[in-house]
């Protein structure tokens, strides 16, 4: 798969997510997770809905929905 080591754990992090959760990570879950902060992770999703990743609903909370399947994603760190 064409994208970063970051890009990668973030798809790792929503696929398993959602395992756990039945529902889609928040801004909130990605910072805490990451240590990052809100702009970073708000970049992060952009970036990955861009390259054809996930896809979300405009004004929907929760609405990941990842495009690639479980065997293209790396392990979770």
């Amino acid at each position: 798969m064409n994208y970063t080591k970051k890009q990668g754990q973030y798809l790792s992090f929503i696929y398993y997510y959602r395992k756990l959760n039945d529902q889609s990570p928040a801004h909130l879950d990605f910072q805490k997770y990451f240590n990052t902060n809100p702009a970073s992770v708000n970049s992060m999703l952009k970036m990955l809905e861009s390259k054809g990743f996930i896809e979300r609903e405009a004004g929907k909370a929760r609405s990941i929905k990842l495009l690639i399947e479980e065997e293209d994603l790396p392990e979770l760190e």
